[in-house]
């Protein structure tokens, strides 16, 4: 992801380039690639550092929208020794017992949030079974250096995570004003690597994050190449993990179309392939395309960043996830919490508070193909301790707090011999459960209830094992009328508008004699508007319904205050307005 992140104390790094026009670039330089992409692909000879072997190199086919010729079958590369710990087998990537292993996480932004490194905690307990850990070499960010990369590996081991840590200094370079080479992000892991030495089993090094922009991306694979040989000379003997070129997303093809070439450079075959998909990636013919060419060849990829909007389009997160499950892929998403310069709606908490799950959030870990349904722990954890003992049921949950549309739950703890380390909160109607929440204590907000109705609900509690409990008892609920009209009043008008799309801005006022701390606003747009960006919340939005959930300095409105929210989104031919909003479930006058 481009540094459009919230970084405490620091600028924020500008994104424009990765605005529409990268998708119009993408696009334009595909058809003008085809011709060039469907060439007979070129074969050369590497001879193999441990073997004295010639492994073959070939290219993959043409883009999907060129007539690519038939497809040569792929000769697989000739294995060398088995690595320490991960390795990589016939395109997959296995753990030293052998199992494979597929990557079911989220990105953490480490390096701008050290204080949040109690996240990874709440992470794992989501049902993540890796994170994609930001650092810094020092070069544009506070360096991180040994001793706080041996803590973020103890803390991912700590909570049974694969450690996938990744230097983000070289986003965009070319393009990006101080982004740092591969090499000089290779420099950075030698100069951390007593940190990482003996964690083969725990750690995969990512060497540096999209290290390319849309600029000189030809270089990415001679760079590449030399930044794993380098490591390689200085004794790393991880899975070393490597970004495409084109911030991330590869829209040239160039890490597609020289994978093979790469790997093969690689003198312990342990290398597997990142790809970033955001705007570029929009269709699931796309999606899927990408993806099945690496696994048609047998070369290692996982999605290593994704989200369900950005700036550049509108990614088929849908496509992204089941594509990843059919073909058993891994996936992290981006990212827990913390974004900043207009892609704050990529967070999947709210202000790292794990019991404030976004539209995004609930949809990557609790939707279909998602983490809580697909994750696998990693057998180095699952093998270690033989714990095969679930903890106790937790207490019947109580509530409190009930309104309209959201209500809290408390329940006692659970017991286990090796810790509790999270709890699910399940809604029950009668055999079937849905996943509502998780959290790592002992209480848990649930928000968007459907007003004056019952809703049924229960907990389990998992231990550091990943063992689960049986279900607590059930607690039913019964939300309060939204039909009453609430202390506020909304003032909604258009501020620009443009062909095919429009800003707006929303003042929430507070009508009542007490402050307000804490909302969730929610309309209806009467035509095909969607927002792509909001400014003063996080926003989510099911068809023509939209969410929006305070941000931090938005959140409390005193008493005939107001608080001032604007978008940017999309339309049709006709822009109506919103006649209906309700604020924490209650409808407000219009102003």
């Amino acid at each position: 992801m481009r540094s459009r992140r919230r970084m405490p104390a620091l600028p924020r790094t500008a994104r424009a380039a990765r605005t529409a026009r990268t998708a119009r670039t993408a696009r334009t330089a595909r058809t003008a690639r085809t011709a060039r992409t469907a060439r007979t692909a070129r074969t050369a000879a590497l001879t193999a550092a441990l073997l004295g072997l010639l492994l073959p190199l070939f290219a993959f086919g043409a883009p999907a929208h060129a007539a690519p010729a038939a497809p040569a079958a792929p000769a697989a590369p000739a294995a060398p020794a088995a690595p320490a710990g991960f390795r990589i087998e016939n395109g997959r990537l296995l753990e030293r017992s052998g199992n494979d292993f597929v990557m079911r996480g989220v990105n953490h932004a480490h390096t701008w949030y050290p204080n949040q490194i109690g996240s990874l905690a709440h992470i794992k307990a989501k049902g993540a079974n890796t994170v994609r850990v930001v650092l810094s070499s020092g070069d544009r960010w506070t360096r991180n250096d040994t001793a706080d990369v041996a803590n973020v590996v103890a803390q991912c081991k700590r909570n049974r995570l694969i450690c996938v840590l990744e230097v983000h200094d070289t986003t965009g370079y070319g393009e990006q004003s101080g982004a740092v080479t591969l090499s000089r992000a290779a420099d950075y892991w030698i100069g951390v690597q007593s940190a990482l030495t003996g964690q083969e089993d725990h750690v995969i090094v990512n060497i540096g994050n999209e290290p390319y922009g849309n600029t000189n991306y030809a270089s990415w694979t001679a760079d590449t190449k030399a930044a794993i040989q380098k490591l390689r000379t200085a004794g790393f003997d991880h899975t070393i993990m490597v970004d495409g070129p084109n911030w991330g997303q590869d829209w040239a093809f160039t890490m597609r179309d020289n994978a093979a070439s790469v790997f093969a450079a690689d003198p312990d075959a342990n290398t597997i392939f990142s790809i970033h998909m955001y705007g570029v990636f929009d269709t699931a013919a796309e999606v899927s395309d990408y993806l099945n060419r690496f696994v048609a060849a047998e070369l290692p990829i996982v999605v290593g960043e994704f989200g369900h909007d950005h700036s550049d389009g509108n990614p088929d997160e849908d496509a992204i996830l089941a594509t990843a499950q059919r073909l058993g892929l891994g996936y992290l998403g981006w990212s827990w919490s913390g974004n900043g310069g207009g892609v704050e709606y990529l967070d999947m908490v709210t202000n790292f508070d794990p019991n404030q799950l976004t539209g995004w959030g609930q949809r990557l870990f609790n939707g279909a193909n998602g983490i809580a349904a697909t994750a696998k722990e990693a057998a180095i954890y699952s093998s270690s301790g033989g714990d095969t003992t679930p903890p106790s049921a937790p207490g019947t949950p109580t509530a409190s707090a009930v309104t309209s549309s959201s209500a809290t739950l408390t329940w006692t703890a659970a017991t286990d011999a090796t810790g509790v380390t999270g709890y699910d909160v399940v809604r029950v109607s009668g055999t079937t459960e849905t996943a509502a929440t998780t959290t790592t204590g002992t209480s848990a907000t649930l928000t968007g209830l459907t007003p004056a109705t019952s809703h049924t609900f229960a907990v389990y509690a998992r231990d550091a094992a990943g063992n689960r409990s049986t279900r607590s008892g059930t607690v039913t609920v019964t939300t309060a009328s939204g039909g009453s009209t609430a202390a506020c009043a909304i003032g909604y008008r258009v501020t620009g508008e443009w062909s095919g799309g429009f800003q707006g801005e929303i003042v929430v006022r507070n009508t009542g004699t007490s402050a307000i701390s804490g909302w969730t606003l929610r309309w209806t747009f009467p035509g095909s508007q969607r927002v792509s960006n909001l400014w003063g919340g996080t926003a989510t939005q099911s068809g023509a319904d939209v969410t929006v959930t305070a941000a931090s300095y938005t959140a409390n409105i005193p008493a005939s205050g107001s608080v001032t929210l604007g978008f940017t989104a999309t339309r049709g031919t006709t822009n109506p307005a919103p006649t209906a909003f309700t604020l924490n479930g209650a409808a407000c006058t219009s102003t």
